[in-house]
């Protein structure tokens, strides 16, 4: 167990529904980057790249379908930085009451379906990651759906060296809960407490790694967003 009760499971997985499950992608966008100063964080770049364009990306690499991003401050400037990207971005008006509000709307826009928008009643389970975390690398969102598939648990979040990190992939049973959070928690209250839930032991720091401030920016980065 870790200190947070939650066991943890280590790859590699192995599982039938490995193949079969569809995984949706959740990215959490909208925030007002207060802590960076007058830019807006999710534009910085990261090796010429947006930081949020990046965030997004791995979930693509890494096969999810569809992935969703969620904007909401500067809505126009960063669905510009994900446009080219084969995602689909849905607004969140109520970004500023917190990060739940994204989450709603993520799992909203999955849940549409086919003839209006993402995903629909196909849809598996979803992996929630955070536009501001661009550092994570695809196969550990590969290893998340791997465990998921396996049966290693319901709610798992990505964990390095025992500390739980994002992203954190919730089966399909978890999107009412989801749509019903409050506040600027997420998910984190489900994934705390559910017996169904666990860490996957990932070798990838970038779990861990955000761009808060501009000096969480790699030398060569730039904050001028």
């Amino acid at each position: 167990m870790t200190d947070e009760g939650l066991p943890l499971a280590t790859p590699p997985f192995e599982g039938e529904g490995t193949a079969r499950a569809r995984v949706a992608g959740v990215l959490l966008a909208a925030g007002t980057s207060s802590r960076f100063g007058d830019a807006n964080k999710l534009l910085a770049t990261v090796d010429g790249e947006p930081v949020v364009r990046r965030a997004a990306r791995t979930l693509v690499d890494a096969g999810l379908d569809p992935v969703v991003v969620v904007v909401g401050h500067e809505a126009g400037r960063v669905r510009a930085a994900v446009a080219d990207l084969p995602v689909e971005t849905v607004d969140n008006d109520a970004y500023e009451a917190g990060q739940s509000t994204s989450v709603r709307a993520g799992i909203d826009a999955v849940l549409e379906g086919e003839d209006g928008t993402a995903g629909g009643a196909d849809v598996d389970a979803a992996v929630i990651a955070l536009g501001d975390m661009p550092f994570v690398d695809p196969e550990t969102v590969e290893t998340l759906v791997a465990a998921h598939a396996a049966g290693a648990g319901d709610a798992l979040a990505a964990a390095h060296e025992w500390d739980r990190g994002n992203p954190v992939l919730f089966d399909r049973r978890f999107f009412d809960r989801l749509a019903d959070v409050d506040g600027d928690v997420g998910g984190r209250e489900i994934l705390l407490a559910d017996d169904a839930s666990a860490l996957v032991a990932v070798d990838d720091p970038g779990v861990r790694r955000d761009v808060d401030r501009p000096t969480d920016l790699p030398e060569g980065g730039s904050g001028d967003g």
